[in-house]
């Protein structure tokens, strides 16, 4: 017989030992991972730099396969990248958006600015089973220039540069040995300057930007002219509002004029290249800039007469001579000889609106 405080005591300890073996058996037990509620969650996760393992599946006599994987690819304007890899066998989905800057949640007309530091990108989900990274790569240097540096095609800027976002090294790997077969092959005259970059929070872009060839029933960003030789690029409407701001949208397809004085390129004397804000085409050196007083960029010549046109201009009660983008159409500005402390004698009065820099390397 036990007396009552003994049995109290007991009593106690048992429970005790109890509460530790079924909270023990709890703790042990592992938890059911939540799924993420959206596809921007898988993607912008916590730790975007662990490494990407290899997730195997098994089943009763069957060897073990191989799941999904993801790498990001940058190759500039992102609805062309997202086309090419969606025509791909084994790509089982696509994602167009922003990555490997410094802005938060950044925005299209943002990451246009040039400012943000992020490129635009394609986050490319795969089955390894059925294409390999290495076709990947293949595909990826197939569809665009990796010797431009911050520039494919007429879109200049850093956010169209050619990069590889890896999720670990045996995507980097092979990234930089492939890198270095093509460098050594001959195929490129100029140096590859692809980025190879350790991938960090990819911002999936707006709405309207994904799919947005396969919406609009295109093949390409940039659609050429019937007379293929020419060079000549046409954007569609939609395409010009998107790209471009209000005002530079005004001054290249309507033929605005900036107010006088108010232009950021009006008193700026920076060593580099001037090109048009819609094509990138190259139009005047800084060489030839030269403040005229009138209120807007004056330069003396152009860069190239092949990349400019000349044009009779009669509108509002004058006869001018009007100054136009070779390859896309873009109204620039005019030209008039009155300039005579200039080797030329002649002064290109250039919309700022109508030019985006490129300061010299």
């Amino acid at each position: 017989m036990l007396s009552g405080n003994v049995k109290t005591g007991y009593f106690y300890l048992t429970a005790l030992a109890a509460a530790i073996v079924i909270f023990g058996s709890l703790a042990l037990t592992p938890a059911k991972a939540g799924k993420p509620n959206s596809k921007k969650a898988q993607i912008m996760n916590k730790d975007p730099n662990q490494s990407q393992k290899t997730l195997k599946t098994e089943s009763k006599g069957q060897a073990s396969k191989e799941v999904n994987q993801k790498v990001i690819f940058a190759a500039g304007c992102f609805w062309g990248v997202q086309a090419a890899f969606d025509d791909v066998n084994g790509v089982k989905s696509t994602i167009v958006g922003y990555t490997g800057g410094h802005t938060i949640n950044p925005t299209y007309r943002q990451v246009c600015s040039n400012t943000t530091g992020h490129a635009e990108a394609v986050f490319v989900v795969f089955d390894p089973n059925e294409v390999s990274y290495q076709q990947l790569l293949s595909k990826f240097f197939e569809i665009h220039d990796p010797t431009t540096l911050n520039r494919q095609g007429p879109d200049v800027g850093s956010q169209y540069r050619s990069a590889i976002f890896y999720f670990d090294e045996n995507q980097r790997k092979p990234a930089v040995e492939t890198i270095e077969k093509l460098q050594k092959s001959g195929k490129y005259k100029k140096p590859i300057v692809t980025e190879i970059a350790r991938a960090t929070i990819f911002y999936p872009a707006e709405e309207y930007h994904q799919k947005y060839l396969q919406k609009k029933g295109l093949s390409s960003c940039h659609i050429p002219t019937a007379n293929n030789t020419s060079d000549k690029i046409n954007f569609s409407d939609e395409q010009l509002r998107k790209m471009l701001s209000p005002l530079q949208y005004e001054v290249t397809q309507n033929k605005a004029t900036e107010p006088a004085f108010t232009g950021k390129y009006d008193k700026f004397y920076e060593n580099g290249v001037y090109r048009c804000a819609v094509c990138g085409n190259r139009l005047f050196s800084s060489e030839s800039k030269f403040d005229s007083g009138c209120g807007w960029p004056a330069f003396y010549e152009a860069a190239s007469d092949k990349n400019i046109e000349k044009k009779i201009d009669t509108g509002y009660g004058m006869v001018r001579t009007e100054v136009i983008c070779s390859h896309c159409g873009a109204h620039l500005g005019h030209l008039f000889n009155d300039a005579p402390q200039t080797p030329t004698g002649m002064r290109y009065c250039i919309n700022s609106a109508a030019l985006n820099f490129e300061k010299e390397k």
